[in-house]
């Protein structure tokens, strides 16, 4: 379904100078406990075929880790990934809808405190199941209304009024513009390789509100278009391409052939990415990573999954993904390809599949049917 080595795999963002790879394991809250530890599973299996060895980190952090301590993100958990970790995977967190006094995604914090500023989501179906889908949408990570600057205005009527800051900034909208079209130069260098794809060309497409929120979104589109035309010299094989999001999601959802590489600011690329899920079955198969200068989260694109929680049901698909794809960001693209070519396999089958793709199968069912691939 989705084979990120057709996204980065020529790329080293950084690189691991070790084979001993010490990963933090965060699994956060509700399914994430389920997911998590089928990454390390992986890990283990592809370990002593490439040559590599792992060390596991157990960290805390989630809203059942703030019920129980008033911390959601603790220090020693930020401390320890900063200074004994080369990678991480992060499971799921269950942020409540209304406001808890004290408590913030912690997810959200740790992408701030680590300078994440990219969260890269590959969606790609498997060739022969479902619709042809081939999209890398790349969303910024830091800044947008998730700066979480809001406040409750006490009106003279005695009615209440609440605003909220967005926030985006010149310097980050170069950022992730840069990193979208690198991750388009990447691509295409995969396709010339012969590479499966929709696509014969690279494309990127802006994601924006500019036409109500001229200012915001403005500066968001124009920043991108200047760092483009800017550099000709490297991007000039780039189509540049620009979407209104509202226009965007349709299109995705008619269409979403004809997308390559689509960057967004924080929110509308939060809701892309996870409608564009339902172009490949299930949020249970869709992963992302956290993406800095110097680090990388493997995060699966689902929430917390309450409903299921516990049952053993669970997709581990979205975290097998995620944990290929912070194996590239880190320079490990062989072991990475291996991963996935086991999961698009396993897809390709009807025989083992958990109850979100309309099988039967367990958690662990599933895994083992792809440690077996390996």
């Amino acid at each position: 379904m989705l084979s990120a080595r057709n996204t980065i795999r020529s790329a080293r963002l950084y690189s691991t100078a070790s084979k001993t790879l010490r990963i933090g394991l965060i699994p956060g809250d509700g399914i994430g406990r389920e997911v998590i530890p089928t990454g390390r599973q992986i890990l283990e299996a592809v370990s002593s075929k490439h040559g590599l060895k792992f060390e596991f980190v157990e960290l805390q952090a989630g809203f059942e880790h703030f019920k129980k301590t008033g911390t959601a993100l603790p220090d020693e958990t930020v401390e320890i990934l900063k200074k004994e970790t080369d990678g991480a995977l992060f499971g799921a967190v269950s942020s409540p809808t209304t406001k808890v006094a004290g408590y913030s995604s912690p997810i959200v914090a740790l992408r701030k405190k680590l300078g994440l500023y990219a969260n890269v989501r590959p969606v790609k179906s498997v060739e022969g199941v479902g619709r042809p889908v081939d999209m890398v949408i790349v969303r910024e990570n830091t800044e947008d209304l998730y700066v979480k600057e809001e406040k409750l205005i006490e009106n003279p009527d005695g009615t209440k009024t609440a605003e909220a800051i967005k926030r985006i900034s010149e310097y980050a909208s170069k950022r992730i513009g840069k990193i979208a079209l690198d991750i388009a130069l990447q691509r295409q260098a995969q396709r010339d390789l012969g590479a499966a794809s929709l696509h014969k060309s690279p494309i990127v497409t802006i994601t924006h509100k500019s036409n109500v929120l001229s200012v915001s979104d403005g500066l968001f589109r124009e920043t991108i278009r200047n760092f483009y035309n800017a550099n000709q010299d490297k991007y000039s094989s780039i189509s540049l391409q620009e979407q209104i999001v509202d226009s965007m999601v349709y299109r995705m959802f008619r269409e979403p052939e004809i997308f390559d590489v689509v960057v967004a600011p924080n929110l509308y690329g939060d809701i892309l990415s996870d409608g564009a899920a339902a172009l490949v079955g299930s949020l249970g198969v869709v992963p992302s990573a956290n993406v800095g200068d110097d680090y990388v989260i493997g995060e699966p694109c689902h929430g917390s999954a309450p409903d299921i929680e516990g049952k053993g049901i669970a997709n581990p698909i979205a975290t097998i993904r995620s944990t290929a794809l912070m194996l590239e960001f880190m320079g490990h693209a062989e072991p990475a390809a291996d991963i996935y070519t086991a999961v698009d396999a396993n897809l390709k089958e009807d025989a083992i599949k958990t109850p979100d793709l309309g099988g039967k199968s367990s958690t662990q069912e599933v895994v083992a049917d792809i440690i077996r691939r390996l």
